[in-house]
């Protein structure tokens, strides 16, 4: 598997791969809508040996109330139903936080399962002062420092950009 940057002709085979992940639009139109606000941080897919988009992980800003620094929520992400279980997902989210590091984000935070986001060394945003503003169990609101003490002042509600209300 190829892991790159998404660009725009990968659109259509990020959509229809999103739509098979979740087995609805509503998260590959979500997709759409933050690319086409410019609220994206950091697009990436990933391809199989013919060249078609089996994976994609996207990043959008978040205000993160007394972060240090750039934090980054990830959502979506997606994988072919045809391919997930074979460690694509987390080949993706490894290399998105390595270029996410490398760019300079302090932390990112996900709303997901933390049976899985855990592995990559998220905890429970509350452990840094920081809720979701959905209504969503604490412990599946989560976050990782990617530069050490970013969230040491974290005290108040994430917010995720506008076109998330929609989802």
């Amino acid at each position: 598997m190829l892991i790159r940057p998404a660009t725009p002709i990968d659109a259509p085979q990020i959509h229809a791969v999103t739509s098979a992940a979740f087995g609805r639009v509503e998260e590959a139109d979500l997709v759409e809508a933050l690319v086409d606000a410019g609220h994206t941080a950091l697009s990436l897919v990933a391809c199989d040996a013919a060249g078609e988009v089996c994976g994609h992980v996207l990043f959008s800003p978040v205000q993160a109330p007394g972060a240090e620094g750039a934090v980054q929520g990830l959502a979506p992400i997606a994988v072919a139903p045809q391919v997930q279980g074979r460690g694509l997902g987390s080949a993706l989210v490894r290399e998105a936080l390595r270029e996410l590091q490398a760019a300079g984000t302090a932390a990112v935070v996900v709303l997901g399962d933390p049976a899985y986001y855990g592995r990559f060394g998220f905890v429970p945003a509350s452990e840094y002062g920081l809720t979701c503003a959905y209504d969503v169990p604490d412990e599946y609101f989560m976050a990782l420092e990617l530069v050490p003490g970013a969230l040491a002042g974290g005290n108040g509600v994430v917010l995720y950009a506008p076109e998330f209300a929609a989802v």
